[in-house]
């Protein structure tokens, strides 16, 4: 309850934020004629009590609208809500997301135990340092980069391997998913390399070795096990993370994801669109920690104990 209470909290002030945020930044949709009609304009305003003071008038009914859950609609695309571009355009973003997120899990755990068993060793080493690179180099550089090998590729072959860009088949997702799923693998990798390396000199793990137990067994059974605890703990914001964090991904492999109309409705100041995604995108991200926080209990005794 104290978890779910911080959490309704937390999404009145990222919405509030977000209202305060769109009212003062230069320029207004409305007022562009290349943006909406006359009449549209007036319907809008009429509809959102856009010609009224903005606190409090508005504001009530932009939150009135959100308990409702309701986004408005589109100020420059015709006849769109918000809603509508929510349901149908976040299964996409959801769908790449799950993908990255199940690579960049069993590449950061399996990474991070070959470091921590090789510690100080080559393969250590190189993983580190490609770690390094995987946290410090941008998502939407190794997407070019990821482009122009695959160009690459099928000059050379004769034929399209993978396709460049697109979306529809599995094909169009192994590229994508392999590169938003990047940074967070390589923050995986590091958080589970130091929580192996705590684990290796644990108490209980010199006396599993000396009551005999195969090594195989130690490492599944009490080492993997206890080492993935801290992973799982920032499972939760890496899932909303990638989910709902592949805007330029999507935009540079032109996949028709929620980013994509995200970085338009940014680019033509659409209110509504922004506000709405911004909001669901922040309750996503709360719902999935507050998932995390109650599966970290079942998995670990210790926190309903404490």
């Amino acid at each position: 309850m104290k978890r779910l209470l911080q959490g309704v909290v937390t999404i009145w002030f990222i919405a509030t934020s977000t209202f305060v945020a769109m009212h003062n930044v230069p320029g207004n949709p409305l007022l562009d004629e290349k943006a909406v009609s006359p009449e549209i304009r007036r319907n809008l305003e009429a509809r959102y009590g856009l010609d009224r003071p903005v606190f409090p008038d508005q504001y009530l009914t932009y939150m009135r609208n959100i308990l409702r859950g309701d986004f408005g609609i589109s100020f420059t695309q015709r006849n769109r809500r918000v809603n509508d571009i929510l349901r149908e355009h976040f299964p996409v973003s959801a769908i790449l997301g799950i993908l990255a997120i199940v690579f960049a899990g069993f590449g950061g755990i399996l990474f991070g135990s070959l470091t921590a068993v090789y510690r100080n060793r080559l393969p250590d080493v190189v993983i580190m340092v490609l770690v390094v690179v995987g946290i410090s180099v941008p998502g939407f550089v190794f997407a070019a980069l990821a482009q122009l090998g695959i160009v690459g590729l099928n000059e050379v072959l004769g034929w399209t391997v993978l396709p460049v860009a697109g979306w529809g088949t599995l094909r169009h997702l192994i590229i994508p998913s392999l590169v938003l799923g990047l940074g967070t693998m390589a923050f995986l990798t590091r958080l589970m390399r130091s929580s192996m390396l705590d684990v290796l000199g644990a108490d209980y793990i010199r006396t599993a070795r000396s009551k005999g137990l195969p090594p195989t067994r130690i490492f599944f059974r009490h080492q993997l096990a206890n080492a993935s605890l801290p992973v799982l703990t920032v499972l939760g914001p890496a899932i909303a993370a990638i989910t709902t964090g592949g805007f330029v991904v999507e935009l540079i492999f032109a996949i028709p994801g929620l980013g994509r109309y995200f970085v338009e409705a940014v680019q033509q100041l659409d209110y509504t669109v922004i506000m709405g995604t911004t909001v669901f995108y922040g309750t996503f991200l709360v719902v999935m920690v507050l998932v995390v926080d109650l599966a970290y209990a079942l998995v670990d005794p210790r926190v309903r104990l404490e």
